[in-house]
């Protein structure tokens, strides 16, 4: 290919010279640009990979919604938006190496950062009232670091997981304070208090 030199540009379609090659030197500015944009948009090849990244996205979002929504019923500093955020970024942190060609073995770095990051964001939940001595945020920090992980599950493909896990996560949080002795009960059994 034979260099060509540049002349002066002109916009809005007329035909310039391309340095790079001869076969580009007709080329408008409006087919470069337009070509620029769809090579920048290629990472999606086909209509079944923009429906696997479609699907896995929203059960992401749907499922941190379902378990966020529980949390924000009881009041919980972090709700339905906290956690519908948090499946669907740890969706897109498997997503994105996955479709960039990243090995499965690989990928274990990524999930180590994921984990990671979201105990920091759970730590944020945490709230530790020393004059009472109590430890608030534990279970609202459990139940984001749970959300990763289901969107995680949802991100690389296993939606049976992130949808089972989802339901076990919600009957922990909903069911199982109904079964269990609040503390109250418990210190005025073991006071002799009836």
């Amino acid at each position: 290919m034979a260099a060509v030199k540049l002349p002066a540009q002109r916009l809005y379609g007329t035909s310039f010279t391309c340095q790079i090659c001869e076969r580009h030197k007709d080329a408008t500015v409006g087919d470069e640009v337009w070509g620029t944009l769809v090579k920048e948009f290629s990472d999606v090849p086909d209509a079944s990979a923009i429906t696997r990244i479609t699907v896995r996205l929203v059960i992401a979002a749907v499922l941190g919604g379902v378990l966020g929504f529980e949390r924000e019923s009881k009041g919980r500093s972090a709700g339905l938006r906290t956690h519908m955020l948090v499946a669907v970024g740890a969706a897109l942190f498997v997503l994105g190496p996955l479709q960039s060609g990243m090995q499965i073995g690989d990928l274990s770095r990524v999930l180590q950062g994921v984990v990671q990051g979201i105990g920091f964001l759970g730590a944020g939940a945490i709230i530790i009232r020393s004059a009472q001595r109590e430890v608030e945020g534990l279970t609202t920090a459990a139940s984001i670091w749970a959300t990763a992980a289901i969107g995680v599950m949802a991100g690389l493909g296993m939606e049976v997981t992130a949808v089972l896990s989802t339901a076990i996560v919600l009957v922990i949080l909903a069911a199982v304070p109904h079964i269990l002795p609040t503390p109250s009960e418990t210190d005025s059994k073991s006071s002799g208090d009836d």
